[in-house]
């Protein structure tokens, strides 16, 4: 389950998006346009810049804008970069130890399936796709 961190950055991409606008955009207006709480969104949207999603301004003129085209974004590099990896145990994590029990665990195949599904489901989804 992906919890609002997550489903909130998707919104004010696809918000930032849908201003098709080179200007920086006002997190106020965002929040408004959304009815989600704006200090919510000053969290979000610093991991995200952070992240490297968006850039943000501070000042009279300031706010948020994307750092590339909507179709340059996949939902799943969003989504993860605010949730976390899409690995649904610890064995399939990136950089994660080998298992010991690697060789006969009976629902590692399951759970790698099931992994690869759900990755390349969001991945192949671009922001673009949402506007």
């Amino acid at each position: 389950m992906f919890s609002t961190k997550g489903r909130y950055a998707l919104r004010v991409m696809i918000d930032l998006a849908q201003q098709n606008s080179s200007d920086y955009i006002p997190l106020k207006d965002i929040a408004e346009r959304q009815d989600i709480s704006k200090k919510y969104l000053e969290i979000i949207a610093k991991e995200m810049v952070k992240g490297g999603l968006i850039k943000g301004a501070s000042g009279k003129h300031g706010g948020y804008k994307l750092l590339r085209a909507p179709d340059d974004y996949s939902i799943g590099e969003i989504i993860e970069l605010m949730e976390g990896t899409f690995s649904p145990v610890v064995c399939l994590e990136d950089n994660a130890e080998e298992c010991p029990r690697k060789e006969k665990c009976k629902t590692l195949s399951m759970w790698s399936d099931f992994y690869k599904m759900e990755k390349n489901f969001f991945y192949a989804k671009k922001l673009s796709d949402l506007l």
